[in-house]
């Protein structure tokens, strides 16, 4: 039988800053942001620091490292610039993303297998200097094994491909995506990786990937940072962890039964 485990909520503060770059100036502050999040129920803050700077800029970075409590989880390339901003802060987690300057958002896995040696050597350094290491990629056996290898400790598994089934109500591909985030959070639980997941999650997409036993924490930003302009951050954080919270509690019964 599964064990249901804690689901913990990363909050992504990363649009907080496109909104306040848009303009120039401080306002809206995201490091406020992670403030009002940590009291709606977050466990974490996750921030992007990419190579553009288009949203989160090297002053957030500092300033979620020295004012906020909870736990940072810092996205960032697989670069020696990143490398010394990681280990100048010491974020709690360092998670390795793929990135392209042109891309909108982050658009799929990293290919941890086919970069192993360009990766390896940062995972290796992060661990090193006690910082815990996630590689943000697709389900699959192969990324798994060579994450594990590389010595990884956490892997966040893309959820967009799920999501984006769900917006265009292809059920059968939606049906297609979900069975492969549930197989891979299990295959990855069972090679010894704390599993994550993220990208794309919603109200009306997160309560399946909620229920997956093996994931411990979602990291969820764009949404939530859209919605609240609507009704709020603090409700609309609150709104997001309950329904993570009864997706595994409805789980939780369904195994007890």
């Amino acid at each position: 039988m599964s064990v249901i485990r804690e689901l913990r909520l990363g909050v992504n503060i990363d649009h907080v800053a496109t909104i306040r770059n848009a303009r120039g100036g401080g306002h809206p502050d995201p490091v406020l942001a992670a403030r009002l999040a940590a009291k709606a129920g977050a466990d974490g803050i996750t921030a992007h620091l990419r190579e553009d700077r288009r949203h989160i800029g090297d002053d957030d970075i500092e300033r979620l490292s020295s004012e906020i409590d909870l736990p940072l989880n810092l996205e960032m390339a697989a670069t020696d610039e990143m490398l010394a901003i990681a280990l100048r802060h010491q974020p709690n987690a360092c998670c390795l993303v793929p990135e392209k300057r042109e891309e909108l958002t982050t658009e799929g896995g990293l290919d941890v297998a086919a970069k192993h040696n360009q990766i390896a050597p940062y995972v290796t350094k992060l661990a090193e200097a006690g910082i815990r290491v996630s590689l943000f990629i697709d389900p699959s056996s192969v990324q798994f094994a060579v994450a594990k290898a590389m010595g990884a400790h956490i892997v966040e598994l893309h959820a967009g491909a799920y999501c984006e089934a769900v917006i265009s109500g292809d059920d059968a591909q939606r049906d297609i995506e979900l069975k492969r985030l549930q197989m891979g959070a299990a295959e990855a639980h069972d090679v010894g990786l704390e599993v994550h997941a993220g990208h794309g999650l919603t109200f009306d997409t997160v309560s399946p990937v909620a229920a997956i036993s093996e994931i411990v924490e979602l990291n969820i930003g764009h949404f939530l940072i859209g919605e609240a302009i609507f009704g709020g951050l603090d409700s609309t954080i609150k709104r997001m962890r309950a329904l993570m919270d009864q997706s595994r509690a409805n789980a939780l019964g369904a195994r007890s039964a």
